[in-house]
């Protein structure tokens, strides 16, 4: 509201929001350290756990920093914008998400002693950017080359990335699984490798120990034989797959047939039968043993089936349909008349199987399948949802590698030769910017810092130890949690791909600048409706004890 001639002039309507300048900056950086600090104590192989309730009574406990902040219901537009940072980092490298938002909210706090400094965002900015460019630059000149072929190191960078999560007893047979995964689908172009995450299915059934974890070199589906007279095992399968009901069709426009005795009747019935039978005996025809369908199949056509003693599945998802393309090397169908000897795929085993209680149906024993499945056991639900967590890591990890050909140390390592290395860059820079590429270069230390203070080490004397000895010895020096000493990380199997790290930073500094540049945060007020349902219109406190 502003006063003209003594007459109040409004411009945003009542019960807006609105915050100015060093207020607004003040705030969001509050919101968005907020969240970095939540998970901070996740983080490294000592980190803690979080179990997240949602309003119907669900529970998620987990250490991996996408899952707790997609399961947070946050408010603040600032802390949002962090939990885009998790995502991001996700999508991109697949591990690394609690790293990128914890040094995102390090470097909102560095920036905020700037500007208690009276020193102008803009600068703060300036000088983020080419710090964050230099990064990564010195990341690519540390990296390693590592071959594809060298399966050890896949296992180590998967094993990192299962450490510290609830199935870390197993991580070796578990990292095992996740490498030997990849590398099956893992397909050449040119003269690099792609991995396409979604020909690795997840299919999780509670029961039994997570040692039951295995891996199928073929596709599992959660379905049954549809007819009791079917065989439940196929050996040599020979497998049609159909996208089209083995049914009658409606007819596409409205038609109405009159049956005015019970010869016509007969006939019409017979038609049917004998339409339903013509299709069946076409699979029977090309030689097929087992079919997939994507839609149903009618009674009277799973009488035939089973009588060729063809075992059938019905109503499978379309995602299910490709892998099994994929993994089997079928063509899937869409008219039963087209189907040829050639369309057929082939598998080893097909085979129905009681998992936990329920009928499942495997397809294994492929020659050289482009689609695999995990099958995750444990001993709870929560169990196995979290050794699907870790496995999705570490197949997101052995991704990295096989794509990039890249590694880098792991605990901390990278994060103390970029500060180290920034620290040198500052002084070429000169300037106010360098003071920001210093505060940039602090701020990376947060990670080692971590790690210590959740093994229980004291952080500033296991700090000081590191750099010392990092300086010393070379940039693969880390934290070593469990010795509480500094030690040199690619020697002791604790890798991590460069893009992992260089993603962090890249979506860390791309988030605390985006934050820094708001000077102006303008609140619509709550709809009516939900002031009425008792969420609460007013004012929204961000406040929090952080120093």
């Amino acid at each position: 509201m502003a006063q003209l001639s003594g007459q109040p002039v409004v411009i945003l309507p009542e019960g807006t929001q609105r915050y100015v300048g060093r207020d607004a900056q003040r705030l969001n950086i509050l919101a968005a350290r907020i969240i970095a600090e939540t998970v901070r104590t996740t983080l490294g192989p000592k980190g803690m756990d979080k179990m997240l309730v949602d309003s119907l009574g669900d529970i998620v406990i987990t250490n991996d920093g996408a899952t707790i902040l997609d399961e947070m219901d946050i408010q603040h537009p600032a802390a949002k914008m962090m939990v885009e940072v998790a995502k991001t980092q996700d999508k991109e490298a697949g591990d690394g998400t609690t790293t990128a938002v914890v040094i995102a909210g390090e470097l909102l706090r560095k920036a905020e002693e700037l500007l208690d400094q009276n020193i102008h965002p803009s600068i703060v900015i300036k000088g983020y950017a080419l710090a964050a460019e230099k990064a990564q630059e010195i990341l690519e000149g540390i990296a390693k080359e590592v071959d594809v072929e060298d399966v050890e190191t896949l296992k180590k960078a998967a094993v990192t990335a299962i450490t510290g999560k609830a199935a870390e007893e197993e991580r070796e047979y578990l990292a095992g699984i996740a490498v030997e995964a990849v590398r099956q689908v893992a397909e050449k172009v040119g003269d690099k490798y792609k991995v396409d995450l979604d020909n690795i299915k997840f299919e999780k059934k509670e029961g039994g120990s997570v040692k039951d974890t295995q891996l199928i070199r073929g596709v599992v589906i959660d379905k049954e034989v549809v007819h009791p007279g079917m065989p439940k095992r196929v050996e040599k399968a020979r497998i049609a797959l159909i996208n089209e009901a083995l049914e009658v069709k409606e007819t596409e426009t409205d038609a109405e047939i009159r049956i005015t005795s019970p010869e016509q009747l007969q006939a019409f019935l017979e038609q049917e039968e004998k339409m339903l039978r013509e299709m069946v005996d076409k699979i029977k025809e090309v030689g097929a043993n087992v079919v997939f369908v994507q839609k149903g199949i009618d009674d009277l056509a799973q009488h035939y089936l089973a009588k060729y003693g063809i075992l059938a599945v019905r109503r499978v998802k379309k995602s299910d349909m490709e892998k099994l393309a994929k993994a089997t090397g079928a063509k899937i169908v869409t008219n039963v008349r087209d189907l040829t000897s050639e369309d057929l795929g082939e598998a080893e085993l097909v085979e129905q199987r009681k998992v936990a209680g329920e009928n499942m149906i495997f397809v294994e024993g492929c020659r050289n399948p482009k689609a695999v499945t995990i099958l995750v056991r444990g001993g709870t639900e929560h169990v196995v949802d979290e050794v699907e967590r870790a496995l999705e890591d570490a197949v997101k990890v052995s991704k990295d590698i096989i794509e990039d050909g890249k590694i880098i140390a792991a605990g901390g390592a990278p994060e103390i030769e970029l500060a180290i290395k920034l620290d040198e860059y500052a002084k070429e820079v000169g300037g106010k910017e360098a003071l920001a590429i210093e505060n940039f270069a602090e701020a990376l230390k947060i990670i080692p810092r971590t790690l210590a203070e959740n093994a229980g080490l004291d952080p500033i004397e296991t700090l000081v130890k590191v750099i010392a000895a990092h300086k010393e010895k070379g940039p693969s020096i880390g934290v070593d949690v469990f010795e509480g000493e500094p030690a040199d990380m690619m020697e002791r199997g604790v890798i991590a791909p460069v893009r992992v790290t260089k993603q962090a930073i890249k979506s860390a500094s791309e988030a605390a600048i985006m934050i820094l540049r708001i000077d102006d945060v303008i609140a619509a007020s709550k709809l009516e409706k939900e002031k009425e349902g008792g969420k609460g219109g007013g004012t929204e406190d961000f406040s929090s004890d952080l120093d």
